[in-house]
């Protein structure tokens, strides 16, 4: 079994330190994304989708940092639940973000049917999450939003109209694959910068090229 890396800070315990820390590290940036989001007062339904996924990512990224990692040993396993639920639900959002921006390309009909199908296979993996308690369906929803995805769809939008937007999400995509490859192999730069905390900061420089992207977007642009 893998040591957990233990301090003392006035007093209390805190586990996997290194760890808790690049999680917040993600939970603040994305805070601050949403929030700068909010302020811009956009109207567009992939503000709202993306302003979403940042705010839920960042209470997702919060959550797994402080109750999943550095104050675990006062809970159970089952408190893992709700961290995994909420980055489940952040995930769903920026998929119906890339969803939205390809409305630009797209017929509304087309639209539709691929906002349908995120449903579906959200309240899928959301339902093998809670009955099997496994980590993978996470981890898989994940990797199909992200890789499947968002991939896809912003990489047509990017073939067919070489859109801005488009590349810095595409490019936020490829650090969180390099993100995911460090946790899936245990890629650890050190004992107290292991495999986690490295996808941490892999993920944060992800969700900061997500946001350059977003705050990119057009959607003056439509399909007749």
């Amino acid at each position: 079994m893998e040591e957990i890396n233990t301090i003392y800070l006035f007093g209390v315990k805190i586990d996997e330190p290194v760890v808790t820390l690049t999680d917040l590290l993600v939970s603040v940036l994305c805070f601050i994304f949403a929030y700068k989001i909010h302020n811009n007062n956009r109207s567009e339904k992939v503000f709202t989708y993306f302003k979403l996924y940042f705010l839920i990512m960042g209470i997702a990224t919060a959550l797994g940092g402080l109750i999943g990692h550095a104050f675990l040993y006062h809970f159970n396993f089952y408190w893992k639940l709700p961290g995994w639920i909420t980055s489940m639900f952040s995930i769903m959002f920026v998929e119906r973000a890339a969803i939205e921006h390809t409305r630009i390309q797209l017929s509304k009909q087309i639209v539709k049917i691929l906002s349908i199908l995120n449903i579906v296979e959200f309240l899928t993996f959301l339902t093998l999450t809670i009955v099997t308690l496994n980590f993978f369906y996470v981890e898989f929803h994940s990797g199909y939003g992200l890789m499947f995805v968002v991939l896809s769809l912003e990489g047509f939008l990017y073939v067919k109209t070489r859109n801005k937007a488009s590349k810095f999400m595409l490019i936020g995509v490829a650090f969180a694959a390099v993100a995911a490859l460090f946790f899936m192999n245990k890629i650890s730069i050190h004992q107290w910068f292991n495999h986690i905390s490295a996808s941490h900061v892999l993920m944060a420089v992800a969700a900061c090229f997500f946001y350059i992207g977003a705050s990119k977007i057009n959607m003056k642009t439509s399909p007749k």
